[in-house]
């Protein structure tokens, strides 16, 4: 039974209409990806694309973008049919795509990345000084001009990396740039502006699809929504400030859900007289963070919120051993870690899912059930020989209680969205005899609807007793997912509370206080 497709209609004096999809289908060996898409696009507008992950977004961006080409159904560009061959054609004809992990080349300057592929040349020479002027003024049109135009991108944050990004899609005269999940790897404070080159942008009429899972961005920058879910369109075209959560999120899952967290346990002082299992006492690393000392008991969940660059992600993976404290000491279950060693860290029972799943966790071109397996794999080997079936069952068993989508174990990771790429990896420590388990922006890139069920796995863990340290730019979720909090901001806890004692505002007070001096004489 097909679904109702829920539409705003639109009338004649709107902006006219640059893109639209008709029945756009798109089938792989088992998958069907796309199942009749429809999407419309006006030029000077912001429209968001909703759904899980795995509803199809990717791939429709990879259709838009020029990467696959669409197996029937139409794609109409400024009033014309178009099949892009490939994603030069797609930019040739003005269509830009900023992906959520950039492709830009760090050793190379902002305008060889800009001009990349389409260097202005005369006579087979690069005019490297035209460029360099050229992209001067996309930067400055971008408001961004105190970026220099010869500065290795290597050197840049994260946001300047994004502004080479949006530089790029510019100097193709880009008539629509397609933007997944722009606000990622951005600090709290970098968003505004990111919202601020959009509407000047959509201002110079220029189209915007926008890629996120945050609710709250759509409302400030989206016009209108378009949802899919099972790589069906099963609502278009609906006004972005006023369509109420629940109904969008209803259309993305077919379950009337938020942000649901999960109860914490009613007796909160049974979970500080548990066992403790990790203790970190004044760990210190230069230019990263300084005299860093909290602890995590079996059964308790222990978040930390601050700002990117606060020290948060860098502390957690000198707990695991990735990187080597100056000072200080890591504890777990009662023996001090060798610094600097993975290996003690996984042995004393703990697992960490990094903020960089594919090129820190995934092997990308394996299967999903050698991933979850990795942890484990001594388990599966005897006498030089790997029981690959007892590997997928057990596999299986982890992909179902997660609902991976698809469900296929022997597919390749890469294949999968990103929240379901961050299943497996969580799954990894399921498997294992985890006791603690480190989770850095365990739901980055991920829906609602997966969202809530990484929510319920985090807290059902938590439940069987392990202990659970875990890092989030987003406040929400570290007030509604933890049971105690601490703040860190310019490598310092600056504040630890129970997670009831704290608020969002409260929380972002101590962020973005900007000094660890304020109130000192002056």
């Amino acid at each position: 039974m097909s679904e109702q497709v829920s539409t705003e209609q639109t009338d004649s004096a709107q902006p006219n209409i640059v893109l639209r999809l008709t029945d756009v289908v798109k089938t792989f060996p088992g998958v069907r990806a796309l199942d009749g898409v429809q999407l419309e696009v006006r030029a000077g507008e912001v429209h968001c694309l909703l759904g899980q992950n795995g509803a199809g977004k990717s791939t429709l961006i990879k259709v838009l973008s020029g990467a696959h080409q669409p197996d029937s159904g139409q794609v109409e560009w400024l009033g014309e049919p178009v099949n892009f061959a490939n994603p030069q054609a797609a930019m040739k004809a003005g269509i830009a795509t900023i992906y959520q992990e950039l492709d830009l080349v760090d050793d190379l300057s902002v305008a060889e990345n800009a001009f990349l592929g389409h260097e202005p040349r005369t006579l087979g020479f690069v005019r490297r000084a035209r460029m360099e002027r050229q992209a001067n003024g996309i930067l400055g049109r971008l408001g961004h001009g105190e970026i220099p135009s010869s500065r290795m991108v290597r050197s840049l944050p994260a946001a300047g990396k994004q502004i080479v990004s949006m530089a790029r899609a510019l100097s193709h005269d880009a008539r629509l740039i397609i933007m997944d999940e722009p606000s990622a790897v951005l600090a709290h404070d970098e968003v505004g502006n990111l919202f601020r080159i959009i509407r000047e942008l959509t201002a110079q009429g220029i189209a915007v699809i926008y890629i996120s899972h945050r609710m709250d961005e759509l409302r400030e920058i989206g016009d209108r929504v378009t949802v899919l879910k099972d790589g069906r369109t099963t609502a278009a075209n609906l006004p972005a400030r006023t369509t109420p959560t629940k109904d969008l999120v209803s259309r993305m899952t077919g379950r009337n859900i938020e942000y649901v967290f999960p109860e914490r346990p009613a007796a909160a002082t049974a979970v500080t007289e548990a066992t403790e299992l990790l203790r970190v006492d004044g760990l210190c690393r230069d230019g990263e963070f300084q005299n860093v000392s909290l602890n995590v008991h079996a059964g308790e969940i222990v978040g930390i919120a601050g700002l990117v660059g606060s020290g948060r992600s860098e502390l957690l993976e000198c707990i695991y051993g990735a990187r080597r404290a100056q000072f200080g000491t890591v504890t777990m279950n009662g023996r001090k870690l060798r610094p600097g060693s993975v290996g003690a860290a996984v042995k004393a029972g703990m697992g960490m899912a990094p903020e960089e799943r594919k090129s820190q966790a995934l092997l990308l071109g394996e299967p999903i059930y050698r991933n979850v397996t990795l942890a484990t794999f001594g388990r599966y080997a005897s006498f030089g020989f790997t029981n690959a079936g007892k590997e997928r069952a057990e596999a299986e068993q982890i992909a179902d209680s997660l609902e991976l989508r698809p469900r296929d174990v022997r597919r390749a990771v890469r294949t999968l969205s990103g929240g379901n790429q961050q299943k497996v990896v969580v799954g990894r420590w399921l498997l294992g005899d985890t006791r603690l388990l480190l989770l850095d922006e365990p739901t980055r890139g991920v829906d609602v609807g997966a969202r809530a069920e990484l929510y319920q796995v985090i807290r059902a863990l938590a439940e069987r007793g392990v202990g659970v340290l875990l890092v989030s730019s987003e406040v929400p979720e570290v007030l509604g997912l933890a049971d105690r909090v601490l703040v860190m901001r310019e490598g310092r806890v600056v504040r630890e509370a129970p997670a009831g004692e704290l608020d969002e505002d409260t929380v972002l007070d101590l962020v973005m206080s900007g000094s660890l001096m304020e109130g000192a004489p002056a």
